[in-house]
This record gives C-alpha cells, sequence and structure tokens, in this order.
C-alpha cells in the first residue's frame, strides 16, 4: 500500500463516522475495526452500535439495517457524537434510514452497485436518489463498493458469494486511508479470522489493500484526513466495551477477595457477551454455567454463594422479573449474590437490541415483602470495571444482593479504559467464620458495624446452621413465627442495607454560581456531560451530578438537591429516578423523559437545559 501520488492531508480535531448496510453487511465488525486501530493510535473513542433484533432480517429492508457509529477526537470526548461527519451507506435502505441523522454538507460514501430498481422500490424510493437531485445539500461520492471488490478478488479461488461479502473490507481500507488508520491490526485479525480457510484470508486482506489503494490513487478523493491522539493520563490502555468490562471486574472480584467465581446464566440480549468473555477465564478461577432458565441459572449462582463463592448472574429485564424471588431467597438467607442486569427496551420482549434504562423501579422495589437490596449503575463502558469491583465489596461485606443496572447503549459500546495495576484494586478478602460465636453456633449473630452475618462455609464443623427462605430467629437462626421478631429482622435487614458505605455524590459546578443541577445515573452520563461542557462555554453556569449508588443514595444527597433552585433529571424511561428524589427528598424535580431505544443526544439536552437555566 504504497502512495502513488501526494494528497493534501488535512488535519481536524474531531470525526463522526457511521457504517451502516444490511445487517449481513458485516458493519458492525466493519466499526469494530475501525475502533480498534482508531484506539492504537491514541485518540479518544466513543461508539454506537446499533443493530436489528432478528438474527437475519429481511435483506435490503428498513428493518434489517445495521449501523455502527464511532466518534474520536483528538480531546476528551463524552458521547458517540450527535450526527456523523461521514456515512458509509451500503445500499438504498441504510441511505434512507440514516439519512435524517445527517447535518448538510457532510459527506456520504455510497455503494452504487446496491442502487437496483428492486433494492430502491424496497424501500420506497420512487426514483433514485443519487440522480433525482435530492441529495444535492451533502457531498456524495459514489463508489461500487461490490463491483469493485470482486473485480480486485476475480484471481482468488473463492466464490463470488464470497468475494461480494468482502465489500465491507474495501470500505474498511477506504476510510482506513482517508482518516490516516494504521492497518497491521486488522490485517492480523483477519488472518486470525479466517485461518482455518486460507482463501478468505487471502481474499479480505485483499480487498482491504484494494480499498485503500482506491483512495490513494482516485481522482474522487483528493484530501486524507488526520486526527492527532488525544491527551490522556498516562498508562496502558485498551478499548473496552461494557459488557468486556464488567467481566473483567467481576474477574477482579475474584482475584481480589481470593474466591472462586460462579457465573450462573442464561443467554439473553444482550448480557450475553458476559458469559461469553467470563467462559474464557478459567485460569482466574472463573466457573461458568449456561443453565436452562433464567431461574436455574441464578439458583445455582445463589447456592455457589452459599458454598462460599462469589455468585453472580447475569441477565437482561425479562430475566430480572423471573429471578424476583430468588432474590428475594438471597435476602432473607443475607448472602452476597450478583445479579447483573443490563437494561434493554421493554416491556416484555419489547426492543431486544435498544437501549433503555426503565428497570430501576424494578431493581428498587420488584420483590415480594420488605426486600431491600443495594443497586449500583456505572456511567460509561469502562466505569463498569470499578462498579463491578464495588459491587463485589458491597455484596463480600455487607452480605446482600446487589444489582448491578448496566445497558445496551453502555453494554455495547466502547471506549478506552486504563488498565490499573493490581495494588490499584481493593482488597476484597473475606473471613469465613471458622469456630463458634458462642455456646452454638449463631449464625444471625452480626457484626456490629455492618450488621452482616457471619458466612460459614458448609462442611465446617461444629457450624451447622438451618438456611432457607422462613423467617429466622434474631441470632439463633432457628424457624421463627413471632411478631416481634419479624418486625426486627426486617428493620434490621433494611437498616444493613441503608448503612452500606458509600462515597459522598460528587457535583461539578466549576464556578460554584450554578442555581441549576442535572443529576442523572448510569448511561446519561455522557450526553448530559457534554451538554453542561456546550452551556458552561457558552457562559451559562450549570452543575452536574450523577449518581453511581441508587441504593443506598450518598448520604449528602439532600443537602446537594435542596442547595440548587431547580433540578433536572435526563431519563431513558418516564421518570423512575425523578420520582423517587420527589418522595424522598421532597424536591421538585423536573423529568425530562424519552424512550425510543436510543441514548440522549447532547444537542438535545443542551437545548432543554438551555431554557431551564434562561428560567431559573
Amino acid at each position: 500500500m504504497t502512495a502513488v501520488a501526494a494528497k493534501q492531508i488535512v488535519r481536524v480535531d474531531r470525526v463522526v463516522i457511521r457504517f451502516a448496510g444490511d445487517s449481513g453487511d458485516g458493519m458492525q465488525l466493519t466499526g469494530d475495526r475501525f475502533t480498534s486501530e482508531t484506539a492504537q493510535l491514541g485518540n479518544d473513542i466513543s461508539t454506537l452500535p446499533n443493530f436489528p433484533a432478528e438474527i437475519r432480517a429481511p435483506a435490503g429492508t428498513l428493518p434489517g439495517v445495521s449501523s455502527f457509529q464511532v466518534h474520536f477526537a483528538d480531546f476528551d470526548i463524552l458521547t458517540p457524537g450527535d450526527a456523523p461527519n461521514v456515512l458509509v451507506a451500503m445500499n438504498p435502505a441504510a441511505l434512507k434510514a440514516n439519512l435524517a441523522d445527517l447535518p448538510k454538507g457532510a459527506s456520504i460514501i455510497v455503494n452504487t452497485d446496491e442502487f437496483t430498481n428492486r433494492n430502491l422500490a424496497k424501500v420506497g424510493y420512487a426514483a433514485n436518489p443519487l440522480e433525482d437531485g435530492s441529495l444535492d445539500g451533502w457531498n456524495v461520492a459514489p463508489v461500487g463498493l461490490t463491483s469493485m471488490t470482486v473485480k480486485a478478488l476475480e484471481s482468488f479461488e473463492i466464490s463470488k458469494k464470497d468475494a461480494e461479502r468482502a465489500k465491507n473490507m474495501f470500505a474498511l481500507g477506504l476510510l482506513s486511508w482517508m482518516y490516516s488508520r494504521p492497518h497491521e491490526s486488522t490485517l492480523s485479525f483477519l488472518r486470525r479470522k479466517f485461518a482455518s480457510r486460507p482463501e478468505l484470508v487471502a481474499a479480505n486482506i485483499a480487498a482491504f489493500k484494494a480499498g485503500w489503494n482506491f483512495g490513494e490513487t482516485t481522482e474522487n478523493f483528493a484530501v486524507r484526513y488526520e486526527v492527532k491522539p488525544a491527551r490522556m493520563v498516562p498508562g496502558n490502555y485498551r478499548n473496552i466495551t461494557g459488557n468486556a468490562a464488567l467481566a473483567l471486574g467481576v474477574v477482579a472480584a475474584g482475584v481480589r477477595s481470593r474466591l472462586p467465581v460462579f457465573l450462573g446464566a442464561y443467554p439473553i440480549t444482550p448480557a450475553s457477551d458476559i458469559l461469553h468473555e467470563l467462559s474464557k477465564h478459567k485460569k482466574f478461577g472463573v466457573t461458568t454455567v449456561q443453565a436452562e432458565d433464567e431461574i436455574a441459572a441464578i439458583g445455582v449462582a445463589l447456592g455457589a454463594s452459599y458454598g462460599g463463592a462469589l455468585g453472580v448472574t447475569t441477565t437482561s429485564g425479562p430475566g430480572v422479573a423471573l429471578k424476583g424471588e430468588t432474590i428475594s431467597l438471597a435476602v432473607a438467607l443475607e448472602l452476597p449474590l450478583l445479579i447483573i442486569d443490563v437494561q434493554r427496551a421493554g416491556p416484555s420482549t419489547g426492543l431486544p437490541t435498544k437501549t433503555e434504562q426503565a428497570d430501576l423501579n424494578m431493581a428498587l422495589f420488584g420483590r415480594h415483602g420488605e426486600a431491600p437490596v443495594a443497586v449500583l449503575a456505572p456511567r460509561s463502558p469502562a466505569d463498569c470495571f470499578n462498579t463491578a469491583l464495588d459491587a463485589a465489596r458491597i455484596a463480600l461485606t455487607y452480605r446482600t444482593p446487589v444489582i448491578l443496572l448496566s445497558d445496551g447503549y453502555i453494554a455495547n459500546g466502547s471506549e478506552p479504559w486504563r488498565l490499573p495495576s493490581v495494588d490499584e484494586l481493593p482488597d476484597l478478602r473475606v473471613e469465613f467464620a471458622t469456630e463458634l460465636n458462642g455456646e452454638r453456633f449463631l449464625p444471625y449473630l452480626r457484626d456490629p458495624k455492618t450488621l452482616a452475618r457471619p458466612w460459614a462455609v458448609p462442611g465446617t464443623p461444629g457450624l451447622e446452621h438451618r438456611i432457607g427462605g422462613l423467617e429466622k430467629a434474631d441470632k439463633t437462626g432457628d424457624i421463627s413465627y413471632d411478631p416481634a421478631n419479624h418486625d426486627f429482622m426486617v428493620r434490621t435487614r433494611a437498616a444493613r442495607i441503608e448503612g452500606i458505605d458509600v462515597p459522598d455524590l460528587e457535583v461539578e459546578d466549576p464556578d460554584g454560581t450554578a442555581r441549576v443541577l442535572v443529576l442523572g445515573w448510569g448511561s446519561t452520563y455522557g450526553p448530559i456531560g457534554a451538554a453542561a461542557r456546550a452551556l458552561r462555554q457558552r457562559g451559562m453556569p450549570v452543575a452536574q451530578a450523577h449518581l453511581r449508588h441508587l441504593s443506598p443514595m450518598p448520604k449528602n444527597l439532600g443537602a446537594v438537591l435542596k442547595s440548587y433552585d431547580k433540578v433536572v433529571i435526563p431519563e431513558m424511561n418516564l421518570g423512575q429516578l425523578a420520582g423517587v428524589i420527589r418522595s424522598r427528598f421532597l424536591v421538585d424535580a423536573i423529568a425530562y423523559n424519552q424512550v425510543r431505544g436510543l441514548p440522549f443526544t447532547a444537542a438535545e439536552l443542551e437545548g432543554v437545559l438551555e431554557e431551564v437555566v434562561k428560567n431559573a
């Protein structure tokens, strides 16, 4: 891939690219490879994969469009970008599904080979938009991606169908040239991916190089772009998705607690990748079981906790509903258990591959009886690692189930993550009960600081005790129907959760003059932060705070809320956190809500917050 003629190189500080095509066109793979190369170069990155729920939606139709958006910059960024600067459209459906998001003046690289009368008719185009002037407001670059790929691979001993499939590598090569991305790791990736079929290795590498060389030689693209590396805290970085970060956080929790990790899981979108990742780490004492259903999955995880392991189960909203009875059992048993809920748009099956924050009420209140648990939520893909460690700390220290609320946006999105040293990680070692704590073993004799009961591994001599879901007597653990004892145990379990040690809420209010506070949780962190940053740059003060701990909440939250004239809470639900804040703190929070299966855009929130700030 040597240069034929020097072309102008233009330096830019940020770019948003969206790859879009049929769900069989490999857009997720293309976007992932472009992201990996960009991470290697040292840019800050944020990504937004978006794909249909169907395994193979009808080819060439709007429901079958799959896209991958990547935002990369030479400075700290918080979101995958509100709108693409460049759209790569592999067919008419991809163009039609994404054109409304594209600002005028943006670039469109379109695969002209797919703009046949049949494909145009599938998505309702009466005329070819490449010819009728309807795209005059954009910079359109027509490229025969399919035919050029097939031509480049005509000497290879592969089928025409396999040659056509390689068009995504042609497109990746072209975009890698346009934005001065490195490419060696992609070539290595292709060698690994198709190792069993050497002819496909050679063909895909050739398609990538053909795309690169097309950019270098064609007059259609006279300019290359360069985005310098971002200034970041020194250290070793890798690009990581939220699901991968959660899995590694669980592994780290097992190592730092010196406990075996046991995952009981049933596959469900978008949580399944945590099971896939954890299954690779047996050498760290991780055991994974794909159970026959959601109820069995949490049952074996709770059994593992009873046996002295760190029990973990992963799922999404429908699975949490099925697991509710066993979560209540874990509350009664007072054993550590980590429940990871990667939220998706509901109710019921809903939109399985789209994002939402609508499981908060279920996490806080969705069990029979008085069954409080700790609830945490990461704010970004990289933050999933630390949140998993924090959730494990709480579960092990306080002997309680902990629900961790991620979502599809965080789970599938990615960003750079600085690898921590082992010394930076918390010490999570646990002391099991090994001897009598009275004339007999008292399984509910509590630690006076944490109110946690002893954790006795089955088989420890002399520490036999009764377990089960029936109410236990204080200290002895005997079955008790005494009204006063039940009242005491219910209140004690609640006090144990309220007494969990969580850090105070930090508020970002640079000059201390803001009268409006924006409060968020989970994946709204990026859009809220970008919107608040934009308002401050325009001289409009606004404060931002973000909750990781949703049960119990930070002790200073009430004081923080009352120190601002107005509190705005954006959520991807119909106002669940806002309802909790109103009832608990008697603050008339302003809820801003959407349930579109997509994250907020920064520009959208900026407009909403501007109106509130002006009227504060």
